[in-house]
């Protein structure tokens, strides 16, 4: 049995649907698994599917965590602030409903929270299968930099990420308790009280860069970033996805999303429309065309020819169904929220290097 039932924890852990719905299981059960520090859970489902609906209301009961559920899809930040109005310990770790934890790995982060007086902890996140290999995130950067030539002036978006891609079992011994500048949403701990300072998460940027967003606020209020490599968790993308994800799958990435995301990024800040913006315009659509798309397109024996023409073909319904799912969406959850509804192409930049938004 967990101490969390005897002990007035100090964290509070809030679960939110990042992407799919097929991984809630294998999330969950790692977080009562590994987790011997005491916890309070509140988990957020947004329009789960029946059976995920049903065997959460059933873990609820049986764990005895507080269940919230929508039946309309949420972006990641509109969920996470639900939760965290729930929240009345002294932290609070966000964590995606696909990521897995390791045994102990709760403990590390309180650790290093109460020792340096950081903001934000990050554990050592990973990606993919198999579990807790390959690193996704050991720290990293994120800012604002301002670039002045002559009369020319530069606001640009700071965002790197360190060891993305590199083996666990390289990087891991090298790696020690430190200062950084970035933490991912998959999971991270904060210190609640910032809240006090910074407000809610922003939920103005529907599915990008809320980590970088929310690293730059705390940074600017005075607060700190660190990377508590002692605790290991990893997250699991599809693909494969099951048919009850894609609906979500495509809300979540939709171009629209993500045009309204950057563009609230980009004013929020007062960046200088740059290459940066220009190639996350060129790029709109690509988890849904690696996802959802190409794996159709594999499975059709056409030969190269045929699989190029079919490609295009599935590509041009994607383009048409994401905006039909967008557009409802909007009209139906989103009406009256500031820079959620958003525009149906790209936007043409007409500003200039000296431009300021």
């Amino acid at each position: 049995m967990n101490q969390s039932q005897f002990l007035e924890p100090e964290v509070t852990i809030v679960v939110v649907p990042r992407e799919r719905f097929s991984y809630t299981r294998e999330s969950l059960e790692s977080i009562y698994e590994n987790t011997n520090y005491p916890f309070k859970l509140i988990y957020v489902d947004g329009g789960s599917p029946t059976h995920i609906k049903n065997y959460l209301a059933t873990q609820a009961v049986e764990k005895k965590f507080q269940l919230i559920r929508t039946d309309h899809y949420l972006s990641p930040n509109h969920a996470r602030n639900i939760g965290l109005r729930q929240v009345n310990s002294k932290y609070v770790v966000f964590i995606d409903n696909d990521v897995v934890v390791t045994p102990g790995w709760l403990q590390p982060l309180v650790d290093c929270a109460e020792a340096t007086g950081a903001t934000i902890v990050s554990p050592l996140i990973c990606q993919y299968l198999p579990l807790h290999t390959e690193v996704h995130c050991a720290g990293g950067e994120s800012g604002v930099k301002v670039e002045t030539k002559g009369e020319t002036t530069r606001r640009r978006i700071i965002e790197k990420i360190y060891k993305q891609g590199r083996k666990v079992a390289d990087v891991r011994p090298q790696l020690q308790r430190q200062q950084t500048g970035l933490a991912e949403f998959h999971c991270m701990m904060v210190r609640t009280e910032i809240f006090a300072q910074i407000g809610l998460l922003d939920e103005g940027l529907l599915n990008t860069k809320e980590h970088v967003d929310l690293c730059i606020m705390v940074n600017e209020a005075g607060g700190t970033v660190y990377l508590e490599p002692e605790s290991l968790v990893t997250y699991v993308p599809g693909p494969p996805l099951k048919w009850t994800d894609l609906h979500f799958y495509m809300l979540r990435w939709s171009d629209a999303w993500e045009l309204a995301s950057l563009k609230h990024l980009r004013d929020k800040w007062n960046l200088s429309e740059d290459e940066y913006f220009q190639n996350k315009y060129k790029r709109l659509g690509w988890r849904r065309d690696m996802t959802i798309v190409n794996p159709l397109v594999r499975k059709i024996p056409l030969g190269k020819l045929g699989s190029r023409v079919v490609g295009k073909i599935l590509r041009q319904i994607d383009k048409v169904l994401n905006h039909y799912l967008t557009s409802r969406y909007a009209k139906k959850y989103l009406q009256g929220l500031p820079n959620q509804i958003p525009p149906q192409q790209p936007p043409t930049s007409t500003m200039t290097a000296s431009s300021q938004s």
